[in-house]
């Protein structure tokens, strides 16, 4: 290997790496007390997914405590999880983005906490590709399983 060719492939390299990451999207948010809708690709989740929808639906977390505890009990499980960072959090809402360990690709989670109904909402999806392997519902089911809110 050239010494010119020693200088571009970390160049080379740190460029594909950024290109995994994606754009954020602009349409996330809570929007008419709902999340987005799942593209038709297999990796997403989402509480507001067709219950008959087997690939993208899951229930939403029925919740008791006050919404500022659950909020933060929430957001304390969310900040353990390793290459995760909190972009945005409201009193009933947190966007999270979560970052894959050797691709660095990035997932765009969302939870909504529904005051009227008591029930924790949530969407996890990925910014690229089609397949997940199922990445974004385990993602969901290890944030919500004894989740104590």
């Amino acid at each position: 290997m050239n010494k010119k060719t020693q200088m571009l492939f970390p160049i080379a390299l740190l460029a594909f790496l950024l290109a995994c990451t994606g754009t954020r999207p602009s349409f996330l948010g809570v929007k008419s007390e709902k999340l987005a809708e799942c593209p038709g690709t297999p990796n997403c989740i989402s509480s507001f997914a067709n219950p008959t929808d087997k690939e993208h639906y899951r229930s939403p977390l029925p919740y008791k405590k006050p919404l500022k505890e659950a909020v933060q009990i929430l957001k304390r499980k969310l900040e353990l999880s390793p290459r995760t960072k909190i972009i945005e959090e409201n009193p009933n809402y947190i966007y999270a983005e979560f970052t894959s360990l050797i691709m660095r690709y990035v997932d765009d989670v969302e939870f909504y906490f529904d005051e009227k109904n008591k029930l924790l909402h949530f969407r996890s999806a990925s910014r690229l590709g089609k397949s997940d392997l199922g990445v974004n519902r385990k993602r969901i089911e290890s944030i919500l399983k004894d989740l104590e809110i």
